[in-house]
């Protein structure tokens, strides 16, 4: 067994460096627009534009990324999409400066984001596997984890506080993260092997479908993913907790969305010294369940103390999944076609992610918000009980440190 420390595989820090950079910006850049869209508009239907402007860019693009991905240069990719974020917040920072900003240039700055980080992301998630050996790889996508959720605890607060000078600095700050990002993809040691180029046509991604079908843990651990945050979207719903139901105010709020990172950051920290080298498909299960019954716990709480342990354990039982699911994707698929793979992953993700808090607040009006998260932390027991059935060889996968491409 291998016991050179994760920080002497060449790349990886500069990878875990990048990674971290350029979440952390993504982070701060969101609660920029965010205040400022609506200090602009103060239209809540603004906000929701917002939040599309990034959202159909990312789904209309992230199939034509994947296929990118397999057939140019990843890194040179990645670089370029940093480039742009650089740049474009760098533009957003001196309209920010100079008070010619408009809702307009916001909307098209988000969709610009929303572009490139459609064909970053499908490539960034290949790196990790060419980076390390496969039996340093859960421990190594632990601890990218751990750094992702840390960028989405700190990045928010930073935000917030720098939004006190002005948007223009929280614009400026992401402009310098994202240029990091860029120097430290740059140092990333990757070897560049030009493939045949194929044609973008259906056939690039019916050929992905038929791959994720013949392996049934794969699809298993990409579709439990997707139901059962489709159905426990209890953060869509933590506005409507801390004000109507826990009487916390927007401190209370702040502290309910920190919850699930924290816990995340937790669990990723263990698994970083207690990597998931056996048992990993039963454990995943069981911690999908645990999932649905913290959501449920949530609920029902009308204690702050326990609402916030009940999402932190809620974040922490997600990290299980991630992982498990991220070996599974990303070692099991041979490394041509890995960028078509992770943006089919990634499509099923921010699917459920959207769809689940339009699910979330649709049920809510209609039987209240307690009923409907505790209905949805049901949902997710209840699919976790018919996925064990449906795919026993997920159930029984053991060691990812044994996981190769098939």
């Amino acid at each position: 067994m291998n016991t050179v420390p994760l920080h002497r595989h060449p790349g990886l820090p500069a990878f875990l460096a990048a990674r971290t950079a350029s979440s952390f910006s993504a982070c701060v850049q969101a609660v920029a627009v965010g205040w400022q869209i609506y200090a602009l508009t103060h239209s809540t239907t603004a906000l929701a534009l917002v939040g599309l402007a990034q959202f159909l860019p990312m789904a209309g693009l992230l199939l034509p990324a994947g296929h990118a991905a397999d057939h140019f240069n990843r890194r040179l990719i990645v670089v370029t999409c940093q480039c742009i974020e650089a740049l474009s917040a760098l533009f957003m920072a001196i309209g920010a400066f100079g008070g010619w900003t408009t809702p307009w240039m916001i909307y098209a700055m988000v969709m610009v984001f929303g572009a490139a980080r459609a064909f970053e992301m499908p490539c960034q998630q290949t790196f990790l596997p060419a980076l390390v050996p496969a039996h340093v790889f859960p421990r190594a996508a632990a601890v990218s984890s751990s750094l992702f959720q840390a960028a989405a605890v700190t990045g928010p607060s930073v935000g917030g506080l720098l939004y006190g000078a002005g948007a223009g600095a929280c614009y400026l700050v992401c402009a310098l993260g994202f240029a990091c990002a860029c120097m430290g993809t740059l140092r990333i040691r990757l070897t560049y092997v030009p493939r045949p180029r194929v044609p973008l046509s259906l056939a690039t991604f019916v050929e992905v479908m038929d791959f994720m079908r013949a392996r049934p843990d794969m699809l298993g651990a990409i579709s439990l993913d997707l139901f059962a945050v489709l159905l426990g979207g209890a953060t869509a719903m933590l506005p409507v907790f801390a004000s109507d139901i826990l009487h916390a105010g927007p401190v209370g709020l702040g502290l309910l969305r920190a919850a699930p990172a924290i816990g995340a950051v937790v669990c990723s920290i263990v698994l970083v010294w207690r990597p998931l080298n056996r048992h990993a498909g039963a454990r995943m299960f069981l911690a999908v369940a645990v999932f649905g019954v913290a959501t449920v716990v949530f609920a029902l709480s009308r204690s702050m103390a326990v609402s916030i342990a009940a999402l932190a354990v809620l974040g922490a039982a997600d990290v299980v999944s991630v992982v498990v699911r991220g070996a599974l994707v990303q070692l099991r698929t041979p490394d041509s076609m890995r960028g078509r793979v992770s943006a089919v992953n990634m499509l099923f993700i921010g699917s459920s992610n959207q769809l689940g808090e339009f699910e979330s607040g649709m049920v809510a009006s209609m039987i209240g918000p307690v009923g409907s998260v505790a209905l949805g932390g049901i949902g997710t027991l209840a699919i976790t009980i018919a996925w064990i059935r449906m795919f026993p060889g997920l159930w029984r996968l053991d060691r990812l440190d044994d996981i190769t491409p098939e």
